[in-house]
């Protein structure tokens, strides 16, 4: 059974989850806003991924130690506290950079613990032969989370400052901590010693340096449109922000609806790389995104990039692994993402400086190009 009370639950903590988190897909107006530049922006988002990957293999263990629910209350509880934090830092970019910084990478830790343990706890409860569909599905909650976060950060942006910013956040997160309480742990008792696998010894199998490498470069290009669209659309003036994480929702969530029915007549990895063509084409356009209709365009295409290939590469990842090493398995391609949006947000922070927005997003297009080459050259049954 796919959709039973614990899916339902956990859709819509991780709904408030991902709205908490995407409120802060502004934080770059916020930067802006105190005298940064560009460069600026790279770091300090960047930052807050750095602090997911580092932390990945950490988390990963500890997910298959003690558990996917436990793990993610503790998640929960740092994702509450880190935006009421914000509210205590008055000069980010001057004498409060440093603690700014670290409280950007204690926020990322705490996605980190969520993210991983949610899409471990999933794969524990959705059935072997709807693994792909099942993903699919609950990834509905996030992106509707990505599409609400920005609309309620910019209400309160312009209602009541950043500090309604920091605040909704922090509600959101708190939602999330107290609706995953009464659910039992995931993991099916006396498989959690099993398999001795480490988190770096599942890289000796091509298949996780594929899931690997592919997350990776997909998170560059989710650098581009999480972290600079804002500054492109207020250079442009093209008015109502949230418009293009609204139609890039749209298109992810919409075709998620027929995301399992894709797969199965096409199969999986015909599907892949069409999901990394849609995702690039997205990207590509933005440079062109002179009037808000070419911005929604281009959020349409990306999210349906987006939408089909975040579940495949999530299945790829965990089909037909041992409880015992899930926790690693997703930790693999969750901290894929997050090295790609580190290592996008900062090296695309200072070319968007250096050379300005255009090039920005034509560089962050060009990551998903080599993710389809390495698909491409990669060994038929590597990924199966």
């Amino acid at each position: 059974m796919i959709y039973s009370p614990a899916f339902w639950a956990m859709a819509l903590a991780n709904l408030c989850h991902t709205a908490s988190f995407s409120a802060f897909f502004l934080l770059p107006l916020y930067i802006l806003e105190h005298g940064g530049n560009q460069g600026d922006i790279g770091v300090v988002m960047g930052i807050f991924a750095l602090a997911s990957a580092i932390s990945r293999p950490w988390v990963a263990e500890m997910i298959d130690r003690i558990g996917r629910k436990r793990s993610y209350t503790l998640g929960s509880i740092l994702m509450l506290v880190s935006p009421f934090l914000y509210l205590g830092i008055q000069d980010p970019l001057g004498s409060a950079y440093l603690p700014f910084l670290l409280l950007r990478a204690l926020h990322g830790v705490g996605l980190a613990i969520c993210f991983t343990s949610v899409f471990t706890f999933m794969a524990d409860i959705l059935p072997r032969d709807r693994l792909n569909e099942g993903i699919g599905m609950f990834g509905i909650s996030g992106l509707i989370g990505i599409a609400i976060g920005p609309i309620l950060a910019e209400i309160m942006l312009e209602h009541f400052g950043f500090a309604g910013l920091f605040i909704v956040a922090g509600i959101l997160s708190g939602i999330s901590l107290i609706i995953h309480q009464p659910l039992k742990e995931s993991a099916p008792r006396g498989e959690e010693e099993s398999d001795p696998t480490t988190f770096f010894g599942l890289f000796r199998r091509e298949k996780f340096i594929v899931v690997g490498l592919i997350s990776l470069l997909f998170g560059v290009g989710l650098a581009g449109s999480g972290n600079f669209v804002a500054p492109l659309a207020e250079e442009r003036n093209l008015g109502f922000i949230s418009a293009y994480f609204f139609c890039y929702s749209g298109g992810a969530i919409t075709i998620r609806f027929v995301n399992g029915w894709l797969s199965g007549k096409f199969g999986e990895n015909r599907i892949l790389p069409c999901s990394i063509l849609l995702y690039m084409a997205g990207l590509l356009l933005l440079p062109l995104a002179y009037n808000q209709a070419v911005l929604c365009v281009a959020g349409i295409l990306s999210g349906i990039g987006h939408g089909l290939l975040f579940p495949l590469l999530n299945t790829m990842a965990v089909r037909d692994e041992s409880a015992s090493i899930r926790g690693k398995a997703t930790g693999i391609f969750t901290g894929g993402i997050d090295s790609g949006i580190f290592a996008g947000s900062l090296i695309l922070g200072y070319i968007g400086d250096w050379f300005g927005l255009n090039v920005l997003f034509l560089c962050a297009g060009l990551s998903m190009t080599i993710a389809l080459i390495i698909f491409r050259f990669r060994r038929p049954d590597s990924c199966n």
